[in-house]
């Protein structure tokens, strides 16, 4: 690895070399970017076939107001997406204001004083953490309404711990919960296939418990959804992956009829559910948003692997390595400092087509228990389906990296962190080895 001091090196050099290594890294995943890009027609054959079967048209773009009672267009992108994500039923709806107020919608929506939610793929990620009761109260959490909460622990390995799942079962559970995403923790992400597994331990144990997916940042990376290997309900954000980087808000449940509806309880009253709530004419976002979904879930994947390939030449961990089996578009970079990772996040900031003049800085950011670092002038307020890169502030300062609408996007700013981190004498330190 060659280094260059932190002052009075030339910059015309520096930016020179950091265009040839990340060039250097492009060229090498040429490859593995073909067989990303092939992937697309699977996907998005699935979402043009539940556009062609519902008779997609543009009346559907247009929403009733009001009560949004009988809103055939609601009603229309309710039932597309529930057969792209291989569900009986889906509830798509501008209301939810994130991926956590759609999994807490399910969580409240389901549960009942007396249950037990036992999550089997460790601690949750962080803004569920106040959902449950974890942290905080007063504020009508989980536990505060009488759920008892269980979380196993996951092996050395960073895999969910099969033995203590069977005996954990031996207690009565409503619900298990299983987070597809690494989230911030530094296992890997689930496949579909262990999730199908894990759905078929827990219903062999106990036929009613409900088996809930968490799917953020996992939608269209791989061909089949949790709901097809035996989720009875998943949840997710429409400003990641579903949303295709233009829906501007939302989210979504899906799964088991009589589930969705629960959750969808929650969102409105007893009694209207999924009948109500308007789309204030943004529908045709919302769709337009599934049916580039596939390309850019494919564009995140190549950006996270030259991400991944980029910070790995530099002697930097990272996971997943380049190349590997991803089921999310998560890229974690364990830079191990929190100045590298200010800095980082500084360039990806400064290579933004929006707010590129705004220097992230560390701060609190509701329903997370860690001062967060972000980077990202999205198009779509905190859109991660954009390219945007966040991180708490506390070892081993890991930086996560998702998002991408293309490939190139992500290499130029590669190329302003690397000469970012020449610039501040941050390139050749300690954790690099």
């Amino acid at each position: 690895m060659k280094t260059f001091p932190a002052a009075g090196f030339d910059e015309l050099l520096v930016q020179a070399w950091a265009r040839r290594h990340v060039g250097f890294v492009s060229k090498r995943l040429e490859g593995i970017a073909c067989e990303r890009t092939a992937a697309v027609a699977v996907r998005l054959a699935k979402v043009l076939e539940a556009f062609s079967s519902e008779r997609v048209a543009t009346q559907h773009f247009a929403s009733i107001t009001g009560y949004g009672h009988g809103d055939q267009a609601r009603e229309v992108v309710d039932r597309v997406f529930a057969k792209v994500l291989g569900a009986e039923k889906a509830a798509v709806r501008l209301q939810f204001v994130s991926g956590t107020h759609a999994i807490a919608t399910a969580l409240f929506g389901v549960l009942r004083p007396g249950d037990r939610l036992l999550s089997v793929t460790g601690e949750p990620y962080d803004t569920l953490e106040e959902v449950i009761g974890l942290r905080g109260s007063g504020q009508g959490s989980l536990t505060e309404l009488g759920i008892s909460y269980d979380q196993l622990p996951l092996t050395a390995e960073g895999c969910v711990d099969v033995s203590a799942l069977e005996r954990a079962l031996e207690v009565p559970t409503r619900m298990v919960l299983i987070q597809r995403s690494c989230g911030y923790s530094s296992r890997s992400s689930l496949s579909i296939k262990a999730i199908g597994e894990l759905c078929h331990r827990i219903h062999n144990s106990q036929p009613g418990c409900v088996c809930f997916v968490d799917n953020c940042y996992g939608e269209l990376v791989e061909d089949l959804e949790p709901p097809a290997v035996g989720a009875d309900l998943i949840a997710g954000s429409l400003i990641k992956n579903l949303g295709g980087t233009i829906a501007p808000t939302g989210g979504y449940v899906a799964g088991r009829t009589d589930l969705v509806e629960q959750a969808c309880c929650r969102l409105t009253a007893p009694g209207i559910g999924s009948q109500g709530g308007t789309g204030f004419d943004l529908y045709r976002l919302v769709l337009q948003g599934l049916f580039l979904a596939p390309q850019m879930v494919a564009e995140a994947l190549i950006g996270a692997d030259l991400v991944a390939g980029v910070f790995d030449t530099l002697g930097f961990a990272v996971k997943p390595s380049m190349g590997a089996f991803r089921s999310d578009l998560i890229q974690a970079v364990q830079l191990g400092d929190p100045e590298v990772l200010k800095v980082v996040c500084r360039a990806f900031q400064a290579c933004s087509p929006v707010g590129a003049y705004l220097d992230p800085v560390p701060a609190a950011m509701p329903g997370y228990a860690s001062d967060l670092v972000m980077a990202g002038g999205t198009f779509i307020d905190g859109s991660t389906s954009e390219f945007s890169a966040d991180a708490p502030l506390r070892p081993p300062y890991n930086l996560y990296v998702q998002g991408g609408t293309h490939r190139t996007h992500v290499e130029l700013a590669l190329i302003r962190a690397l000469v970012a981190l020449v610039r501040a004498g941050l390139l050749d330190v300690p954790q690099t080895g």
